[in-house]
Parts: C-alpha cells; structure tokens; sequence
C-alpha cells in the first residue's frame, strides 16, 4: 500500500517535469484516484488521531480544534471524491514542486512511524486546498487559543499560528498560501 502512494507523488512529480504547465484539473484527477483508496477504517483512525493530538489544547479550545481538524482535512477526503469543478487555473510550479517534495520527505517519515494513511490525509487536503481551491488549510475563521482565527483581508488569508509551525517536520503550515496574522 505504501508504494501506491510514492507512485501518487511521483505522478504528482511528473506533472512538474514534463509539463510547461500545470493544470489544476490534472492535479485533482490525480488526488481522486489515490483518495478513493481512503477506507472507512483509515478516516476512523485519522478522527482517533487527532482526538489524541488535541488532548493537550486548552480545554476550551478542543472541541473547536478537533472539529476544524476534521473539517479541514477528513471532510475534504470527500469533497475531492464529490468535486466536479473544471479547474482550468494554472499552478505554480516552484510552490507546487517545494510542496511535493516537502510532503514526500512527511510521507516517509510517516510510514516509518506507521500512520501512513493518517498522514496521507493531511496531504492530499492541503495539496487539494492549497493548490486546487486556492485557499488556506484551515478555513476562514479557525479558531486558536488566545481568541485568534484565520482571517481574509482584502484577499489575503491571515494565520495566527504560520510562523509559530513553519519550523515543525510535519505540519502542513509549510505548504498553506496564508501569510502569518500581526497581532
């Protein structure tokens, strides 16, 4: 299983290297075939996951994290499946490219750690976000401790917590169009 998705991001590679563009649609076609093969069972162990991981945010906050969590990368597994969209935009290859390869070095960190799938979720949504939607991995309105949400402002997306994660080997932060939020 773990060598289907080294085959996705060498399909993902691909579109870098022989095309002069990359077509968003091109991208989509190829993050539908590998999210279809997302069962029940992986999208159960991802919402364990992340229960796990928000048990050390503030209690106030966690209910609110782990929903957006879910949201933003569980629920786009099948907004991907569902989407019929002609997405004709162009991506940027250097952005596009430095993101693949950042979360290829993820990925395999990943199946060392044995949660390959969990970790294939988190990717296939950002790259779906970022690149086909244009928009940040956490919506609009995200909320974070200390009362701080991703913002839009004169279409720019704002993230109270870019710069704070930039730095962290696995957060998708690395990829995400927002710019970090002054505060």
């Amino acid at each position: 299983m773990t060598d289907e998705y080294i085959e996705m991001y060498d399909e993902l590679s691909n579109l870098i290297s022989k095309d002069k563009s990359i077509k968003a649609f091109s991208v989509l076609e190829i993050l539908k075939k590998y999210s279809s093969d997302i069962s029940v069972f992986d999208m159960m162990e991802f919402t364990s996951q992340v229960i796990k991981e928000n048990q050390y945010v503030q209690e106030n906050y966690r209910k609110d994290s782990e929903k957006s969590y879910i949201e933003s990368f569980l629920m786009r597994i099948k907004d991907i499946s569902n989407d019929s969209n002609s997405y004709n935009h162009d991506i940027d290859k250097k952005s596009f490219s430095e993101a693949i390869e950042i979360l290829r070095t993820h990925y395999e960190t990943a199946i060392h750690d044995s949660k390959p799938k969990v970790a294939l979720i988190f990717e296939i949504a950002s790259i779906y976000t970022t690149f086909i939607l244009e928009e940040p991995i956490h919506p609009v309105g995200t909320p974070f401790p200390g009362s701080l949400k991703v913002e839009e402002k004169n279409g720019t997306f704002l993230c109270p917590v870019k710069d704070a994660n930039i730095d962290t080997p696995n957060a998708v932060c690395n990829i995400c169009l927002s710019e970090q939020l002054d505060f």
